[in-house]
């Protein structure tokens, strides 16, 4: 999976893929190849951050 750079469709990207393909964020992670922190550091920078229970960025 290839997931864009920019942070702000970086989040549009995961959290319709976590809404819509896997249950949490390290099934995401396993499909993107990406570990859970790559992800959670790039979403930092415009001050996202996971919420499990929600399974999205909020």
């Amino acid at each position: 999976m290839n997931l864009p750079k920019d942070p702000v469709m970086l989040l549009s990207v995961v959290n319709t893929y976590l809404r819509d393909y896997h249950s949490t964020l390290e099934e995401l992670c396993n499909d993107a190849d990406l570990t859970a922190e790559e992800i959670a550091n790039r979403l930092a920078v415009i001050d996202y951050h996971y919420d499990a229970r929600q399974n999205q960025f909020r």
